[in-house]
């Protein structure tokens, strides 16, 4: 072998195993690059996610809050018309109070003057029902309504033949009513509305008796006297609440 070939086979021997070196080192390269791209590829789907559950997790939040608002904006409007129906309910009371302080006087003043001219075994004394009249109706207006109820019961039996006996009678249901005694209250609103028809209380005790039934489960009676109430007294005050309670209690009934 000649020298020079001698030095060509040295050159080559030293060639390869940098040659495969070099061929190793672009393969991991390569494969570096691959994995690089993967994760990076993980990690994008994996914010997508993250993202995602957020965008989910305040879209719960925003309905959460929307709920809870909608509930806080009912239960106020439960609470306001509880509270208008409460004050409804005291200035029709309050209303009554008044309407029976102006007929005492009037009736005073009649009875003072016709008083003379009466049967002997029709006259009165004027002053002992305004008196008995006034204790038992500032009993009711004081919330004492036990006292209301003797006081008015009391009444009834002195003065059978008072012009006040129509409102007595009112008045000692609304103080069994206001006790929650609803079936000794029923009956009394009952002969309210029999005995004096045209009293302007009269459409209030049918209405009365009825939410008394109710309370004592008696609704096939209650929606009886609903109905009287608003055939009988179409235009009252107490006709719309009524047929309130009418569509209540008999659904498929239209008035």
């Amino acid at each position: 072998m000649t020298r020079l070939a001698a030095c060509f086979l040295i050159c080559a021997a030293l060639v390869a195993p940098a040659h495969a070196a070099l061929f190793g080192d672009n393969e991991a390269r390569r494969q570096i690059m691959e994995l690089r791209a993967e994760l990076t590829q993980t990690l994008e789907a994996l914010t997508r996610r993250v993202d995602g559950a957020s965008h989910n997790q305040l879209d719960f939040s925003n309905q959460a809050e929307t709920l809870r608002a909608s509930v806080a904006r009912l239960t106020g409007q439960i609470e306001v018309l509880t509270n208008s129906l409460d004050a409804a309910h005291k200035r029709q009371q309050d209303f009554y109070v008044d309407l029976d302080n102006r007929l005492r006087k009037l009736e005073t003043a009649a009875a003072a003057s016709s008083g003379s001219t009466l049967p002997t075994e029709a006259k009165a004394d004027p002053q002992a029902e305004m008196r008995d009249y006034e204790a038992a109706l500032g009993h009711f207006r004081s919330g004492k309504f036990k006292d209301a109820q003797v006081s008015f019961e009391t009444f009834i039996g002195l003065h059978s033949k008072s012009a006040l006996l129509p409102n007595a009678h009112y008045w000692l249901g609304s103080s069994l009513y206001q006790q929650k005694q609803f079936a000794k209250a029923a009956p009394v609103f009952a002969q309210f509305a029999t005995t004096w028809p045209n009293d302007p209380k009269a459409p209030d005790a049918l209405l009365a008796q009825a939410n008394a039934l109710i309370e004592v489960k008696d609704e096939k009676g209650a929606v009886t006297v609903l109905e009287t109430l608003v055939d009988k007294y179409p235009s009252s005050s107490a006709a719309d609440p009524a047929r309130t309670r009418l569509k209540a209690l008999s659904p498929k009934k239209k008035r």
